[in-house]
């Protein structure tokens, strides 16, 4: 049986996207994502948890373009974690959220006619070559 692996966040973009361009001219981009719950610490403090977001492709370009630090976006995605040494020798992780989906949510007046527009974008995750829905065991 196959795993699932599928993040849905709603939250308020914490810095702009930063862009990388790789070998092929593939654009990644990358931005925190904060998401605020209703719990609150012993000060009286909400409690933020912050996300670590990569958009691939058109979707990065999407989001250098569109998505702002504050905008409230809704993220689909799945998560996919890195480890490393740093010089000590200490073992170090960090977790990202790679999204499928970005949907802006933040109003933004338009120019033309002086009301409030929603920008959306979504993009399907591409098959990864070799993964077949024919090897799972399911008898029908």
């Amino acid at each position: 049986m196959r795993g699932v692996n599928k993040v849905i966040l709603m939250g308020n973009v914490g810095s702009d996207p930063e862009i990388q361009t790789l070998e092929g001219g593939i654009k990644l981009a990358k931005f925190r994502l904060a998401t605020t719950e209703g719990i609150k610490d012993k000060n009286g403090n909400r409690i933020t948890e912050w996300h670590n977001i990569v958009a691939w492709r058109f979707l990065g370009e999407f989001c250098l373009k569109y998505v702002h630090k504050g905008d409230l976006v809704f993220i689909e995605g799945r998560l996919r974690t890195h480890s490393w040494n740093d010089a000590n020798n200490n073992k170090h992780y960090k977790t990202e959220v790679i999204a499928d989906t970005v949907n802006i949510h933040s109003k933004k007046e338009s120019p033309r006619n002086n009301s409030e527009t929603s920008i959306t974008a979504s993009v399907e995750a591409p098959v990864e070559p070799g993964s077949s829905d024919q090897s799972d065991d399911l008898p029908f």
